[in-house]
Parts: structure tokens; sequence; C-alpha cells
């Protein structure tokens, strides 16, 4: 691994997450955010990262592109940054296996719910109907199936008594801002891997639930 981990970041919208990863790396978090890509010329996330001076790049799909043809156009982006990881905060497009199975181990992903609950969609409301008295956010590597990827790390919050899902996304946002930034840490330091299917810290195998200290 390199002194200074290059990290390019994909978004579709308002980029806290990204945010969040911004000010960490400004914090000496081992990690250089080269590029941030977007598939919106309108996320307020581009705006962050040219305050930051990063570089930026939108793809934009084009009327009647497969997934294929776009994720090809895409991964001719991200390898022209040449990252080492490649961070997935709030980017709302469905990746093909291919695409997933060319970063395999270097791509990461934040999920707000607490995986393998609720994958998909809806996750807040999805938690509320079902009388959850918690819910939160994953950080898990990307693999080809949605969401299933190794969890690496998760931060839980209470659902109280007539929560609205405004509420609960605000409580599990705080905790977002909080773990992926670490988690890109535990990367750029050479600590944190995938294998066969199976997270690793400081080489121990992280649980189903992720990163537990004793």
């Amino acid at each position: 691994m390199p002194n200074s981990c290059r990290v390019v970041v994909l978004i579709s919208g308002n980029g806290s997450n990204l945010q969040a990863i911004l000010d960490a790396c400004d914090d000496n978090l081992l990690a250089d955010v080269v590029g941030v890509i977007s598939n919106k010329p309108d996320a307020y996330g581009l705006v962050r990262a040219h305050h930051s001076e990063v570089d930026t790049s939108c793809v934009i799909a084009a009327k009647g592109e497969s997934r294929a043809e776009y994720d090809a156009r895409l991964s001719a982006v991200i390898d022209d940054y040449r990252p080492d990881l490649i961070v997935l905060a709030g980017f709302m497009r469905i990746l093909s296996a291919d695409l997933v199975t060319r970063y395999l181990g270097r791509m990461i992903n934040i999920h707000p719910s607490l995986l393998p609950k609720y994958m998909g969609l809806d996750t807040h409301q999805r938690a509320i109907n079902a009388g959850d008295s918690e819910h939160g956010a994953s950080v898990h590597f990307v693999t080809p199936e949605l969401d299933a990827g190794p969890v690496i790390l998760q931060a839980k919050v209470p659902v109280y008594e007539g929560d609205s899902v405004e509420l609960l996304a605000e409580r599990v946002h705080e905790q977002e801002h909080a773990i992926y930034p670490l988690v890109v840490k535990w990367f750029s330091q050479g600590r944190l891997r995938m294998q066969d299917g199976v997270a690793y810290l400081d080489d121990q195998p992280i649980g189903p639930s992720g990163y537990a200290p004793d």
C-alpha cells in the first residue's frame, strides 16, 4: 500500500458522507481523495469536491444505453484516477457484476440498515414499520449481489416510539459520518482486506455483523 491511499468517491446527491471523508483526510487519514464521480451533474457533492479542490467527473447515462455500456464508460473514468479504493457514497445506480468484479476487494459501500436486514431501498420506513427497537448503518465490501458483501463495521441507533423517517435518517446519518472515514482509514493503513468473501481486519476475520471490539 502506498504512503497515501488514492481514493475515488462515487456520488449521486448531497455528498454528506463524501464531506465526512474529505474532512477526515484533512486530519491525516493517510488517504487522498483524488477524484469524485457523479452520475448527476447537479449533485451537491460536486460542489463539496470543488471546495476541497478535488477533481470531479460526471458520467451521465445516455438514452437507451445498457448498464454494461454505462459501466464500461464509468470504469474507464475510474481507472483514469488510478485508485487504490473506490468508495460508494450515495451512488444511486446498481453496478453490473463485471464492474464490481473488476474492483473486488477495493470497493466499499455504506448502507442505511443493519445488514443483512433491509437490503435495498426505504430502509428507515421498513425499520419503523417492523417496530424495530434499533436501526443503523453498515459499511461493507461491494460484491456482485446487491448489499450482500461482507460487513466491515456497523453503527446502531435507537428507534423511538413515534419516530419519523426524517428523524431516524438524521440519527443514522450522524453515525455514517463517523464510521465511513474510519473504514477508509483502516484500508489506507493496509489493515483491511477481503479474501474469499470474508472481510479481515489486522488479519483477523470480521464477524457477520461487522467489527466488534472486545
